[in-house]
Formats: C-alpha cells, sequence, structure tokens
C-alpha cells in the first residue's frame, strides 16, 4: 500500500481512536491486549479465483411481436362490430361486418355482364365456323372471313373483361367481412356502427400480437467498448454467437419466470442517443406481460474466469472509495490484526462485489465482525462475532485462528 493510502487511512479513523481513547480517561482503557481492550472477533474468507457468471441489466420497454392495423378495403356503412374491445382474437376471425348490399347489386350486374359477353362469344364463334369453309370454297372473300374470325377474337376479350368484373366483385362482396390479419389482443375500435367507411384511408383498431413478446432495450456505446476490452483482456467471456437468455425484471423486484432469448442486434449506432439498439424475443402465453412496460432486462450467459469475489458486507467506505479489512499477522507472535486494503470494485455477482484490483488469491478477508473494528491494525481473533464478550480484561471467547486463514465460526465463515 502506498504511503498517500495509508495516511489517508490513518485520517480518516483518527478521530474515533482518539475518541475512544479520551473515554476510557486519562490512563487509557482498562484490561489487557492491545490498549487494554481484548482482540475483536471476527469471521474470516480466504479469497481465491473462481469462474463466476455475469449478468447485464438494461432498461427496457415491450412491444408486441406483431402489431397489424385493421382497415376496410371497400367503402360502404358499417353495420356490426363483431368481437369485444381489448379480448384475444385468431387470425381470419371476421371483426366488422359493411352493409353488402350495393355491392351483392353490383356482383349480379356482373355475372350478368358475364352471361351475355359468353352469349356474343358463343355467335361470333358460330359464325366463324360457317365462314371457314365458304371461304375454303371460294364461295366468301377474304375480308368476309377476316371479320368473322376479328368478331369471334373481340368477343373473346369481352367475355374475359366480364369474367374479371365478375372476380372483382365477388371480391369487394367478401370485403364486407373485415378479418384480422394475426392473431392478438385487439384495441378499442375506432370507428362505429352507422359509419360511413371511405376505405382504407379508414382505420378500424389494430391487433398486437403478445406471444411471443419483444423486449426492446438499448446498450450505449461506451458499455459496449467496455465489454470488447475486457473479452480482449481474457477477463470476460461472452456466450457462443451472443445466444444469451433474457430475463425480465419488473418495476415491482418480481421476476418473470419465463426467459427469452436475444433475437437482435444493431451494428448502428443512434446519434441522438448514442445507444445501439437491441432486441430480446420472450415468450408470453399467458398475456402477462402487456406492450408498452417499463422493465429490465437482464441478458444472462456471460463468465468471468478467474474472477475474486467478495460479500458486500465485507467492504468499508472510505475518503478514496472502498476497501476491506485483511487478517494479517501483527508484530507478536500469533498476534493477529485487522489490515485495511483499498480495492476497485466491477460487476455483482449474486450477493457479492467483484474485485478488480487490490487482493490476490489467498488473502484472508474479514467477512463480519467490522464493528468491533475500531481503528486500522487493531488485534482480532477468529471467532464468531456475534458471541458475547467477556469483561474488558479478559480472553476473547473465540477460537484461535486456523493455520488455512479459514473462520472457526460457522455463521461468518464462508
Amino acid at each position: 500500500m502506498s504511503s498517500q493510502a495509508s495516511a489517508a487511512i490513518r485520517a480518516a479513523f483518527a478521530f474515533p481512536l482518539a475518541a475512544a481513547l479520551a473515554a476510557c480517561g486519562p490512563g487509557g482503557p482498562p484490561g489487557g491486549g492491545h490498549g487494554g481492550m481484548p482482540p475483536a472477533q471476527v469471521a474470516v474468507l480466504e479469497v481465491q479465483p473462481k469462474t463466476v457468471a455475469v449478468e447485464l441489466e438494461y432498461p427496457a420497454q415491450t412491444a408486441g411481436s406483431r402489431e397489424a392495423e385493421v382497415r376496410p378495403r371497400v367503402s360502404g356503412i358499417l353495420l356490426k362490430r363483431n368481437f369485444e374491445e381489448g379480448q384475444a382474437v385468431r387470425a381470419g376471425q371476421s371483426l366488422f361486418q359493411i352493409d353488402p348490399a350495393p355491392l351483392e347489386a353490383a356482383a349480379a350486374r356482373a355475372e350478368a355482364d358475364v352471361t351475355a359477353a359468353e352469349a356474343r362469344l358463343a355467335n361470333a364463334s358460330r359464325n366463324a365456323k360457317r365462314m371457314k369453309p365458304l371461304f375454303e370454297a371460294k364461295a366468301a372473300s377474304q375480308k368476309d372471313f377476316d371479320d368473322a374470325v376479328s368478331g369471334e377474337e373481340v368477343a373473346g376479350a369481352d367475355a374475359k373483361a366480364a369474367r374479371a368484373r365478375l372476380a372483382e366483385a365477388k371480391l369487394n362482396l367478401g370485403y364486407t367481412h373485415v378479418f384480422s390479419p394475426v392473431s392478438g389482443v385487439t384495441s378499442r375500435a375506432l370507428k362505429s356502427e352507422g359509419t360511413l367507411l371511405a376505405g382504407p384511408a379508414d382505420l378500424l383498431t389494430t391487433v398486437t400480437q403478445v406471444d411471443p413478446i419483444y423486449v426492446n432495450f438499448g446498450m450505449s456505446e461506451a458499455e459496449q467498448l467496455r465489454l470488447r476490452k475486457e473479452m480482449q483482456a481474457k477477463k470476460l467471456v461472452m456466450p457462443k454467437d451472443n445466444r444469451f437468455e433474457v430475463v425480465i425484471r419488473f418495476e415491482d423486484g418480481t421476476t418473470y419466470q419465463r426467459p427469452g432469448r436475444l433475437a437482435f442486434t444493431d451494428v448502428r449506432v443512434s446519434t441522438s442517443t448514442g445507444t445501439s439498439d437491441a432486441r430480446a424475443e420472450v415468450p408470453n402465453p399467458a398475456g402477462e406481460i402487456r406492450p408498452g412496460q417499463f422493465v429490465r432486462a437482464i441478458l444472462r450467459g456471460a463468465q468471468r474466469p478467474d474472477a475474486i469475489t467478495v460479500p458486500q458486507r465485507a467492504l468499508v467506505e472510505s475518503p478514496q472509495g472502498k476497501m476491506v479489512y485483511i487478517y494479517a499477522p501483527g508484530k507478536n507472535p500469533n498476534e493477529f490484526i485487522a489490515q485495511p486494503r483499498p480495492v476497485k470494485v466491477g460487476d455483482w455477482s449474486g450477493a457479492d462485489w467483484v474485485i478488480t484490483e487490490g487482493l490476490q488469491p489467498g488473502d484472508k478477508v474479514i467477512v463480519d465482525g467490522l464493528a468491533r473494528i475500531f481503528f486500522p491494525g487493531a488485534p482480532v481473533v477468529m471467532g464468531d462475532p456475534n458471541a458475547p464478550q467477556g469483561p474488558p480484561g479478559a480472553p476473547g471467547k473465540g477460537a484461535p485462528p486456523a493455520k488455512d486463514g479459514k473462520a472457526a465460526d460457522k455463521k461468518g465463515g464462508h
């Protein structure tokens, strides 16, 4: 530890130490030990590198996987709504009924036109057949024969046009039933019965598919750069092909029990937000997640190899940042002290902090009993920090420190 860090830590604990000594009177605290105080009983954890799971968490918003607008394809009077607003509908289900009477009449006229055109075609065909042998026998002129053939061809074209108009009329008649294009949940109806619809320009309602549901979020450019640097340094391992498992956490802190998967990440960075869009696809068979909800998207699957972690309670805030106490040998034989050590923290791993700087494998970190350490370098002994202490000067009730540095107590030890 540098001399500046040591001086800062001593300064941070100078006032509590002076207050404790002043409270004991001019002669110092009664009893034996360091200044007459018995060694504080602490629980110790010997840190070792291990592979820990990494969770990447981002604010997100849900959206339907498909959102379809329902519009009429023909004009007419809206007769009936065939669904309950806000309820689930199937693809192909009739949602609205438009008055079919005008289109039924148009279809009937088109059918009559087809009958007349086919009759004219049949007559023209007969004339052409009669004219052919006469022309071959030199009993009819070339012009008469050509007129007969052309008449048949024109009548055939008129019949095709009439049949096309009939097909269009029947198609428009079928459009008087407005069907749902997808399966999903409807919004409110925007037109009521009796409204004159002008055609596709009028929006009737929308249908949103919510199973699966999309979870949209953004990854900041700074976050992506940090992850890339850690991957290059082999401090972070991503899942193969970025196959992250995605879990949703609601605003009340509860977690959705059906995990999804990362489905899309955009290579572009937004110039307005500085983030890249990403999207997860989550199963939602019961409709528990609704479009538009604000949630937290948690990406699982990454790992941090050879990581050193300590419980959150082992960290102490100092003027220079976070620090821990190391169970270290003192000056006297069989004496151990609480030695402060500045550290830098990284991600969370469950209830533990990942320590990026300040600790080495085999360091013995004090995890319980920190409230009994009144100053840096205070004498400590492994034991149960929650056990009742003896009178001043009496030996501590904790077990002697083990050679492997592990805590003797079962509550505080790890």
